[in-house]
């Protein structure tokens, strides 16, 4: 990975004052040498994500070529408030900025409503001279902001994990326990360790393909391994030699978060995504976590069904778009008819040719 260069502070926001009894608020443009400080103010946050640390950040501009416009507040030298924010121009999105591309979760992380209403101010101001067509923040929890306009699109999967995996277990819903204890009879075999990185990818290629979505960059997991491991994990199960699904995982505070899964056609079959996701859980247990994050899905596909059937908390996302030049929501989701066309044409294009075009197009839908 190529060093990315350092950034001085391009602009500053005019101090704002809140009232005389408290100190300033400053608006600064993030330089890396304040990177140490930012993630330790995210993880100290509870509203920090993986998504609001600077590995992802550089994570996104190595795999993407994205600019990043990363923005915080200051009062009496302390971080307050942080947003992590890309700037993203194609033919289809038009200019925009986001909050964060290719993350479940964004958005601002603050310790107070001041300090956040100051720093969705500034981003309005910037969208605006910028002329960009919209601002998107992709918060996790929200109350609808003045302003934005909610997109209700996706819902988020959580589970509190007990040290005791047999409680784990009978939470779960019988066909669940069923399709587990049945692939436990069977000769799959997991295994953990990012040296399966290329078997992974080829798996994670096939199930984009099924889907008739661009796949991501195999550079995209070199970066993630890089700027987190050892906070990454690859767990993939085996029946044989013959790896038929396997999970790429990251890991933050006491949550684990297994973000992207491929699979062979016949996993379903074999219910080897229900051993791999039960085994992972197990693995996640005996490493300290406490959490589950299944991760976003679309209302009504497949990968929303089969969450569904894991009995964790739902939660459809509170993501908000605020127009600027574009006078309605954007929606370049797969799922939407618009795409419907292009997505059954591109379940028939050649595996070696999608995997080709695939990383090449993906960027244009973050």
């Amino acid at each position: 990975m190529r060093a990315v260069s350092p950034r001085r502070a391009s602009e500053e926001a005019t101090p704002v004052e809140l009232d005389s009894s408290r100190a300033l608020l400053t608006v600064r443009t993030y330089i890396d040498d304040i990177a140490p400080r930012w993630d330790e103010f995210v993880r100290n946050n509870p509203g920090g994500t993986p998504f609001h640390l600077t590995a992802w950040k550089r994570c996104i501009e190595e795999t993407y070529g994205y600019k990043s416009q990363y923005f915080y507040v200051e009062r009496d030298g302390k971080i307050t408030a942080v947003v992590p924010v890309f700037s993203v121009s194609n033919w289809i999105t038009g200019q925009c900025l986001l909050s964060t591309p290719f993350a479940v979760y964004g958005g601002v992380c603050s310790d107070d409503a001041e300090s956040e209403n100051v720093l969705v101010q500034h981003l309005q101001r910037l969208g605006e001279s910028q002329s960009v067509e919209y601002l998107e923040l992709r918060y996790k929890k929200h109350t609808p902001r003045e302003g934005f306009s909610p997109v209700s699109r996706y819902a988020t999967f959580t589970a509190e994990l007990s040290s005791d995996s047999e409680a784990n277990l009978k939470r779960l819903p019988k066909d669940t326990r069923y399709m587990i204890r049945k692939a436990a009879k069977s000769p799959l075999r997991g295994q953990h360790g990012i040296d399966q990185l290329d078997a992974f990818y080829r798996l994670f290629c096939q199930s984009m393909k099924r889907l008739g979505t661009p796949v991501f960059p195999l550079s995209l997991f070199k970066n993630l391994i890089e700027e987190f491991d050892p906070a990454v994990d690859l767990y993939i199960v085996y029946l044989g030699t013959d790896p038929v699904a396997g999970v790429f995982s990251l890991f933050y505070r006491d949550t684990i978060f297994p973000y992207y899964a491929g699979a062979t056609q016949n996993a379903n079959s074999l219910a080897a995504n229900n051993f791999m996701y039960w085994e992972l859980m197990k693995y996640a247990v005996e490493h300290g976590c406490r959490k589950f994050d299944f991760g976003r899905s679309k209302l009504g596909t497949g990968a929303y069904n089969f969450k569904s059937q894991w009995n964790m908390d739902v939660h459809v996302l509170d993501y908000q778009v605020y127009l600027i030049k574009r006078k309605d929501i954007p929606n370049f989701s797969p799922i939407n008819p618009k795409f419907d066309l292009a997505t059954r044409i591109w379940k028939r294009v050649p595996e070696s040719l999608a995997n080709w075009i695939g990383p090449r197009v993906v960027r244009w839908f973050p």
